[in-house]
């Protein structure tokens, strides 16, 4: 009998692309990715939001690849599929023990980032540190084009849903990350993760997030009715309650002429419309950008560490 780990990538349908590709062999799925534990980089990073790591930061651990390939991605050097990328194949051990180094500088929370198509490796990671008695506080940020399935295997091994809630606006899913029934998608993965976390967000005493959902948003410049019609739906169909992590840090990292906004950064205006849509619709809890982030989130993966 097949372990679950080789179940899941022999014929895999992880995400909603549903390849069925063997990812042991050389004809590989959408997203390219192959068994091996493709890791582009695992490093100390202290941009997350506030309640994610607090002042030591949070052990991320980057992914290679997507499956989503958005034409804007400021990971593009990482996860873009139609070109050489930066990655590392790791073994098991070797990707346990650079966690486990970083965790005994103090950080206790560790951010799997691009998962989707790797939550076999995600498990395999947490039950080999559990295994060796280490119990960091584990954050899964995805783009969520997450099938319900897959999250629901995740349940009780995931302590923080950090997910980006990208499109209501199926043309836009379409034209920018290939993925037209997005909306459809994400809006139900984001429901499964709501089911599983609920709206509370569990602190320790020093105020850093141990259990809970925070649901990200970015807003593109040149299209905030998308982003008006993200926020309106969390408020009808999830709770006001949710802690959203609104960003306007959108920065131009490559040519796209076929789409003039997407070549700027996102204005004062833009943003200020954004913002009062969320107080208007009772949003209270969570966090905003001030629009010079843009100037402060873009990494580079050739560097040791990425965002400094």
């Amino acid at each position: 009998m097949l372990d679950d780990f080789t179940n899941k990538l022999i014929r895999c349908t992880i995400c909603p692309r549903n390849c069925k590709a063997n990812r042991f062999s050389h004809k590989l799925g959408y997203c390219k990715s192959d068994a091996s534990f493709a890791v582009s980089s695992i490093v100390v990073h202290k941009g997350e939001e506030p309640v994610i790591g607090g002042d030591k930061g949070v052990c991320n651990i980057f992914f290679s690849r997507c499956n989503l390939q958005c034409i804007y991605c400021q990971n593009y050097q990482i996860s873009c599929v139609n070109s050489t990328i930066i990655e590392n194949k790791f073994t098991l051990d070797e990707i346990v023990e650079k966690i486990i180094t970083i965790l005994k500088t103090g950080v206790n929370t560790i951010g799997f980032v691009s998962p989707t198509h790797f939550t076999p490796h995600v498990k395999a990671i947490i039950n080999s540190l559990h295994s060796k008695n280490y119990h960091p506080t584990t954050v899964y940020n995805t783009n969520s084009y997450d099938k319900v399935d897959t999250l629901k295997g995740l349940e009780g091994m995931i302590d923080i849903y950090l997910p980006d809630f990208k499109y209501m606006e199926y043309d836009l899913s379409k034209k920018f990350s290939d993925a037209k029934d997005y909306p459809d998608i994400a809006a139900k993965a984001i429901k499964e993760m709501y089911r599983q976390k609920g709206s509370t967000l569990v602190k320790d005493e020093d105020g850093n997030a141990e259990s809970g959902l925070i649901i990200r948003h970015l807003v593109l410049p040149g299209y905030i009715e998308n982003s008006l019609k993200v926020l309106r739906f969390i408020a009808d169909k999830l709770s006001t309650n949710i802690h959203i992590s609104l960003m306007s840090q959108y920065h131009p990292v490559r040519n796209i002429n076929e789409y003039p906004n997407l070549n700027r950064k996102l204005s004062d205006e833009e943003y200020s419309i954004i913002i009062n849509e969320m107080e208007t619709l009772g949003f209270h809890r969570g966090w905003m950008q001030d629009l010079e982030s843009s100037d402060t989130y873009l990494p580079d993966f050739n560097n040791e560490h990425p965002f400094e």
